[in-house]
């Protein structure tokens, strides 16, 4: 069973940075996908970063201020988001892609706003 415990939400002007973290818990490979999906109010959930197997994708609207990098030997992914824009404002849940089974965490809260 794979558990993931996500951190580092919060309110923020527009302009400002936050780093998002998610441990994982279980069965880990570095071999599998691991990210950040984000659901904005009214709007379907989108991926916003994956990486895994030497591979990273970006949401083409974050790309130049969002960074995501993974911590392998403690199960860890991170989001650096950097020149927070109003539309950034979701929740933001972590992703473990494993098997054909996606493991999700609770989410945490990024409100941007002035």
């Amino acid at each position: 069973q794979v558990q993931l415990v996500e951190s580092g939400g919060g309110l923020v002007q527009p302009g400002g940075s936050l780093r998002l973290s998610c441990a994982a818990s279980g069965s880990i490979s570095s071999f599998d996908a691991m990210g950040w999906y984000r659901q904005a109010p009214g709007k379907e959930r989108e991926l916003v970063a994956m990486t895994g197997g030497g591979v990273t994708n970006l949401l083409g609207s974050v790309k130049g201020r969002f960074t995501i990098s993974r911590e392998n030997a403690k199960n860890t992914v991170y989001l650096q988001m950097n020149s927070l824009k109003l539309e950034d404002t979701a929740v933001y849940y972590c992703n473990y892609y494993s098997g054909g089974r996606n493991y999700w965490g609770k989410g945490t809260l990024v409100t941007v706003s002035s």
